[in-house]
């Protein structure tokens, strides 16, 4: 009997140590949230929207913006405002799995309450199987409720003083190399589908009930890419979306009404926009925003003062870049011709 007593006071014991662990545990981290939401050059560029959409002010955001790199180098927030006084966040990240999405959106939903969501929908096609999708999913989970884990790299900046400066406007930055994608049409029509993977349904199914308890439309978006995009990853996903209700709009099938030149707007020959393309995208993306959803425009409005500075300091630094890429065309199309 007194080994049971004594076995029950070490159980105590070990309860009692672990529930104080657990506590400062969670000081620390919600004290890490704070730091990195202020200064998010503390955090490695992939996790940076996570925090820096929680730096906008509540409800500000009317179009929050999903998905891997084509995300944030196709859509320029900045562009959206100016043209139509429609208030974007991009909330990218380079590789971004399904899961990654469903978190980021978790987080945006924590602060905002955008009227819709665009997924950029090349990470319809990211999901592995067996422990590797389990190990994906448990990663993923860890990030959005275990905050130490966004910012595992933060130890860095306080002991050998390193630090992740990136500039950005919304979560777009310029990218102004010009590499021509010159490999002709790939998008070839076919009645070939390319299935998504199961883990991607699967969250696709969590991603629309969010949105809809949120009161969020979704919007399906493929951004030019020929080295990501085709005809039977297209048809896989309209089928998707009309046996769902979702909108779809693939600009790949649409690249001369948006005015896409490879010669002048791929930065790294098919894989990416660079940001003449990207200007050229968003244009086109707010038109059809205009005609489909009804989004408020906010400029003149005095609580977004800060979106017609940040506006004017884009649109000079913009112009600024594009003189430069035009320039960059040029000699090396000069050079070709000697």
């Amino acid at each position: 009997m007194q080994d049971f007593k004594n076995i029950g006071k070490r159980a105590g014991k070990v309860a009692l140590f672990l529930a104080i662990l657990f506590v400062i545990f969670e000081l620390m981290a919600e004290r890490m949230e704070i730091a990195l939401i202020k200064n998010d050059n503390l955090v490695q560029s992939r996790n940076k929207s996570l925090f820096r959409i929680q730096r906008e002010p509540q409800d500000s955001i009317d179009v929050i913006v999903l998905g891997d790199s084509l995300s944030y180098a196709s859509i320029s927030p900045m562009e959206l405002w100016e043209e139509h006084g429609i208030t974007g966040y991009v909330c990218g990240q380079s590789g971004q799995k399904i899961q990654e999405t469903y978190h980021m959106l978790e987080t945006a939903f924590e602060t905002q309450s955008p009227k819709l969501v665009i997924l950029e929908t090349n990470t319809l096609f990211r999901g592995r199987t067996g422990l590797e999708g389990i190990k994906e999913t448990i990663e993923a989970w860890g990030n959005y409720y275990i905050p130490i884990f966004r910012g595992h790299d933060i130890w860095k900046s306080f002991l050998i003083d390193k630090k992740y400066p990136e500039e950005s406007y919304k979560g777009f930055s310029f990218r102004c190399d010009v590499q021509p994608y010159k490999k002709g049409n790939y998008m070839l029509e076919t009645e070939q589908k390319e299935e998504m993977p199961d883990i991607v349904v699967k969250y696709m199914e969590s991603i629309q009930k969010l949105c809809y308890k949120k009161g969020a439309e979704l919007l399906l978006v493929g951004t030019p890419s020929p080295v990501n995009c085709n005809y039977r990853r297209h048809n896989s996903i309209s089928a998707y979306a009309e046996s769902n209700s979702l909108d779809y709009l693939d600009m790949n099938l649409r690249l001369d009404e948006i005015g896409i030149d490879w010669e002048t707007d791929s930065l790294d020959k098919g894989d990416h926009l660079n940001l003449l393309g990207a200007e050229k995208v968003t244009k086109y993306l707010g038109d059809y925003l205009e005609e489909h959803y009804e989004l408020p425009d906010h400029r003149g409005e005095n609580s977004y003062r800060g979106w017609e500075k940040e506006a004017r300091e884009y649109e000079q630094k913009a112009q600024l870049h594009l003189e430069q890429m035009a320039a960059q065309y040029r000699n090396r199309r000069d050079s070709l011709c000697i």
